[in-house]
């Protein structure tokens, strides 16, 4: 299947399962609690687990759709995830359930060809870019210029003096790239909510200053997204649960729930993902901003691309 027939199926697919057509009114919502839900982050092979136990987890968070993140050709994300051709057949096998991004390592010959291939096969993003470069490198400006060119979104692990360092800088490519959608996930990027984040700490507990360098990128610039994902995800919101009420509304539009958890039991105090979407659901002051970031947002973005 081309590019262009696979996302007309997948905007198809999003519609049946109740995700098409324009944000509800707040009264529809009240009245509709089971809304679909969309995981904008997961891997196939995350530390091992296989395809079956990957959609049996998904089903049992009841994720409607997920956004599969392959590797690149090397490293696999340092969590044993598979690349390309594997997020690909598993998209393919299962397309109601499962859309996928493309990935490569921003610095090396084959960058460009890898990410042209699969974007041009159905890919809907690019990601997740978990790589040791700088995020204002001319390595992550190619990655950029292609998802300009393809007019598909980006993720970005950002982890201090390891992954996508420089946040402080990210600004600049917002700017130089506006019609490019951004989304930022990882320790860095959720420990700095705050004002006063110390950049060597990755899972800071301590009540959060607002204004910190991810609270501005999301209030200042309307291509930058947040994904609620894995341990640092769910951090954010718990370590200062009432900052987190104000964090949610205040950046509604801009927040992606997603799981990147790698257990199999889609529940429970093991699984981050279950315990990321309930704390969602609890926290976010009203049934139609929680709508907007179980699957409003993300749908937004994968209709786009």
């Amino acid at each position: 299947m081309r590019r262009r027939e696979f996302l007309a199926a997948t905007v198809g697919a999003l519609t049946a399962a109740g995700c098409g057509g324009p944000e509800p009114a707040a009264e529809e919502v009240a009245a509709d609690s089971g809304h679909p839900v969309i995981d904008f982050h997961q891997h196939t092979n995350y530390q091992g687990r296989s395809d079956e136990d990957l959609v049996a987890h998904q089903r049992k968070m009841g994720v409607s759709q997920t956004v599969l993140l392959p590797s690149g050709s090397r490293f696999g994300l340092a969590a044993d995830a598979l690349g390309n051709d594997s997020v690909a057949s598993l998209a393919q096998r299962l397309p109601e359930e499962f859309v996928y991004f493309a990935n490569e390592l921003p610095d090396i010959p084959e960058t460009r060809q890898v990410l042209e291939k699969f974007l041009n096969l159905g890919a809907i993003g690019i990601g997740e870019q978990k790589f040791q470069v700088a995020c204002d490198s001319q390595a992550m400006q190619l990655v950029y210029s292609i998802a300009r060119e393809f007019d598909v979104p980006v993720l970005i692990h950002f982890q201090h003096e390891r992954y996508n360092t420089g946040i402080e800088r990210f600004h600049s490519m917002l700017e130089k790239f506006p019609s490019v959608n951004f989304i930022g996930h990882a320790q860095t990027w959720w420990g700095n909510i705050d004002a006063e984040h110390d950049q060597a700490v990755m899972y800071p507990k301590t009540p959060v200053t607002p204004g910190g360098i991810t609270d501005k990128l999301l209030s200042n610039y309307d291509n930058m997204y947040g994904d609620l994902s894995a341990g640092s995800g769910l951090n954010s919101m718990l370590r200062d649960e009432e900052h987190a009420i104000g964090f949610l509304e205040r950046h509604q539009d801009r927040l992606l729930w997603a799981s990147d958890c790698n257990d199999t039991f889609g529940e429970g105090d093991d699984c981050i993902g279950s315990k990321s979407q309930a704390a969602v659901r609890r926290l976010a002051p009203g049934e139609l901003i929680v709508r907007k970031i179980l699957s409003g947002n993300a749908r937004r973005l994968l209709a786009r691309a």
